[in-house]
């Protein structure tokens, strides 16, 4: 950058310092309106990012039965299918989701794997060849009406559609009937959102059971059938509903599931109704299932089944897990309009970190994430360890941390990593009740909208865990090496689109609305606008447009432009300084001006034939006579001419013209470059040669008139001494090096290490080859 901190102001004329030139064209506009990308606002979705008036959505409710077999792994279901067409259209036929046929073998998500490399790991050569041999997925065994008449039905892939005889009219209803049954898969090997984990050393099971059940596509005015096949990343776009689920298993196993027990009677002892009952009011987590009792049931083989009933109301899906191993505490959390149970399901193998963190992590979550959207409502929040690594269902979560057991002493201790790994899944699985298991968005489509707002609310919770909670995302500076990288796509891309899932999805996103609330927007506005559109929108489903317009509607705040950087494009903040002068007025006084003047001379440098040249013979030395009034007086000397001059224009002036010309404050103009296209607030600390520091926040709006460069004036009493923007790395600033005047040098270390011997002799041999190279080039020469 060029520093130019002593050059005057020969023509005092600072009156519009911001833009330097002006952009050309519509699309250079960073700031333009967001109209010509949004969808038109409707009868169903305002302007104002608001439900309208008709806003409508689908209720599908169920009755299933399943039971499991621990012996094959297979699932098998019975259900009965309530569906309610709210929308003003008529439907001829009805989808559903088949999301376990990701696993057969023709499946889409099979067929677009690519080969590994020549180096595949154990795990992953493993999974290629039980893939391979794994013929999972759905086995449809009946569709019947509620006539149990077959009805006709098509499956393509991952999607059934039934076909409906007489078209289902707008505020009508129909009830049907589907028998299915698969083959559940070994998560750990074949992976996945669910599945089971096999514990060899004492021949047991721990199911985690998930996108189990044909259940309705989502059918919305926005996008119709939401029927995008289910190819692995994009989730679920589901209807809410009620759920009236019986689930059966070996009579010593324990079940987790959405929804409130009904037959605690049946299923529970004396002792452990006792503990819940207990847990509801308690001050700390109760064990319903003891760690010794657990371990007797594991040694159980029990030849009878159990069946579990469960009812939730007003929820988008429905999971469970079940095993013979499983510990169970709880504890009653109530708060405002929240009254529910906090629970957790875990293996012996989960302690002694489970015992600890889960619960509370559960009821953290809850209270901080009902500061920003709204109350739980929900009766019940679980979360369970088993195979899955992070999962998310209504009321229930799959979380996988463990600590390690050494082999040798048997003792179970478990990292830092571990430690804040289990915390901070939790918070983002429970928290993912809200977003979108009630703030329902289109998981097929849009990841961002559930993964992104949960990971920035996580982001919140985490912070309010403990002081400096090592969150992995939402400070601003963990995102910019994703930023500057080349391998990204728009954050508004479709799900099975994205590049770089986590960063794209979870971390930009997050890390927006961080930057949104501390930077741009603050944190009363920003805290508000959130909260409304949560409250808007909580068992509805919204669109990212509605997500948009409400932040707006809801702040008075224009943040088109911010939508536009940071989800549509892939440009990335660099704002760097540019040139720094400082100027003065110029007093038109003769007299002062020469002062000034010649020592702006004193400080240049002296040439260095001039230097050189010093003692040399010189004519003048010899003829003084050859000197005159102008060796006597140097360029700057003004004359009487001069004063003259200055005498006759004072006379004209007014008294505040002659106040400006004789102002001696620093008029410090400072350039600035967005070399990486993405306009934000230049936020700067000035600090002065009295050692002091002044704040200064630029708003975004700066960059308006021209997006490349801009410069501002600084009128200041004293001398500014240093410079740096974005001091406290709030921007997602990608280089942080162009920041500072003076420059501060980049700081790193060495890694010094030991070579192997074969690279020492690698390096020995070139040596020796660059030798002879050097040898048979001077002989050349020569």
């Amino acid at each position: 950058m060029k520093i130019s901190i002593k050059s005057a102001l020969l023509c005092f004329a600072v009156a519009s310092i911001g833009n330097v030139y002006a952009k050309n064209t519509i699309d250079d506009d960073k700031f333009r309106q967001l109209e010509e990308i949004l969808p038109t606002p409707n009868t169903y979705r305002t302007a104002s990012g608001a439900p309208g008036h008709q806003y409508w959505q689908q209720q599908v409710n169920y009755e299933i039965d399943i039971a499991i077999d621990d012996n094959t792994q297979r699932l098998t279901g019975s259900e009965t299918i309530h569906y309610v067409n709210n929308s003003p259209d008529t439907l001829r036929y009805i989808w559903l989701q088949l999301d376990q046929n990701v696993h057969k073998r023709n499946s889409i998500t099979n067929g677009m794997k690519n080969a590994p490399k020549k180096k595949v790991t154990y795990k992953g050569m493993r999974n290629a060849v039980e893939a391979d041999k794994f013929d999972g997925g759905y086995q449809i065994t009946k569709v019947t009406d509620a006539s149990n008449d077959a009805m006709r039905y098509t499956i393509n892939n991952t999607m059934l559609r039934i076909d409906l005889d007489q078209p289902l009219k707008p505020g009508k209803s129909i009830e049907f009937n589907v028998d299915w049954n698969y083959q559940l898969h070994e998560q750990k090997v074949l992976g996945g959102r669910s599945g089971y984990e096999y514990f060899e050393k004492d021949d047991n099971y721990l199911y985690e059971v998930a996108s189990w059940f044909p259940r309705a596509v989502a059918y919305y005015d926005v996008m119709g059938w939401q029927n995008k096949q289910f190819i692995g990343s994009g989730e679920f776009t589901l209807e809410f509903g009620n759920y009236d689920v019986e689930i059966t298993v070996p009579a010593d196993h324990i079940v987790a599931a959405t929804g409130e027990l009904q037959n605690a009677s049946k299923v529970l002892t004396k002792t452990q109704r006792q503990r819940l009952a207990t847990a509801k009011t308690a001050k700390k987590p109760v064990l319903i299932v003891t760690p010794e009792e657990a371990l007797e049931n594991e040694k159980s083989r029990a030849s009878k089944t159990k069946t579990w009933h469960f009812k939730a109301e007003n929820v988008r899906d429905f999971a469970f897990a079940s095993s013979r191993k499983f510990i169970w505490d709880a504890q009653g959390y109530k708060k405002d309009s929240t009254d529910t149970m906090a629970m957790s399901f875990y293996p012996n193998e989960g302690n002694p970190l489970w015992e600890k963190y889960s619960t509370e992590a559960i009821i953290h979550t809850m209270q901080q994430y009902s500061k920003y959207t709204f109350d739980y409502p929900y009766p019940v929040s679980i979360s369970v360890n088993g195979p899955v690594g992070g999962m998310e269902y209504p009321m229930i979560t799959f979380n996988g941390p463990r600590p390690t057991l050494d082999e040798e002493t048997g003792e179970k201790t478990y990292s830092r990593r571990t430690k804040y790994g289990l915390i901070g899944v939790i918070i983002h699985e429970v928290g993912h009740n809200y977003f979108p298991m009630i703030v329902n968005s289109d998981e097929r489509q849009w990841t961002w909208m559930d993964e992104g707002l949960n990971t920035f609310v996580q982001f919140l919770a985490e912070q309010a865990w403990e002081e400096n909670y090592p969150s992995r995302r939402g400070h601003a500076a963990k995102i910019t090496n994703y930023m500057k990288s080349n391998n990204q796509v728009p954050i508004m891309t479709n799900s099975e689109s994205i590049l770089q899932f986590g960063n794209n999805a979870y971390g930009k996103p997050a890390t927006a609305l961080n930057i949104l609330r501390e930077t741009v927007m603050g944190r009363e506005l920003f805290d508000f606008a959130f909260r409304e559109y949560a409250q808007r929108w909580k068992f509805k489903r919204p669109t990212p447009a509605d997500f948009f317009r409400t932040m707006e509607d809801a702040s008075a705040v224009d943040l088109d432009w911010f939508w536009r950087g940071w989800f549509y494009t892939t440009d990335h903040v660099d704002i760097a300084l540019g040139d720094i002068h400082l100027y003065r007025p110029n007093s038109q006084n003769p007299d002062t001006e020469e002062a000034w003047e010649r020592a702006l001379e004193n400080e240049k440098p002296t040439f260095i034939s001039d230097l050189r040249n010093k003692g040399h013979w010189l004519r003048t030395n010899e003829k003084p006579e050859l000197l005159d009034f102008y060796n006597e007086h140097d360029q700057f000397t003004a004359t009487n001419a001069d004063r003259n001059s200055y005498n006759k224009k004072q006379k004209k002036l007014k008294q505040w013209e002659k106040d400006l010309l004789v102002d001696d404050r620093n008029f410090y103009i400072i350039d600035f470059k967005n070399k990486g296209g993405l306009p934000m607030p230049i936020l700067l600390d000035l600090t002065y040669a009295d050692g002091s520091t002044e704040h200064v926040r630029l708003p975004a709006e700066i960059w308006r008139k021209n997006s490349d460069k801009v410069s501002k004036l600084f009128i200041r009493e004293k001398e500014l001494t240093a410079i740096a923007i974005d001091p406290n790395w709030e921007t997602a600033d990608t280089d942080v090096n162009n920041n500072y005047w003076p420059a501060r040098p980049i700081k790193s270390r060495f890694e010094l290490y030991k070579r192997k011997k074969q690279d020492m002799m690698r390096d020995y041999n070139e040596e020796l080859k660059t030798d002879d190279d050097k040898d048979n080039k001077k002989k050349e020469d020569k």
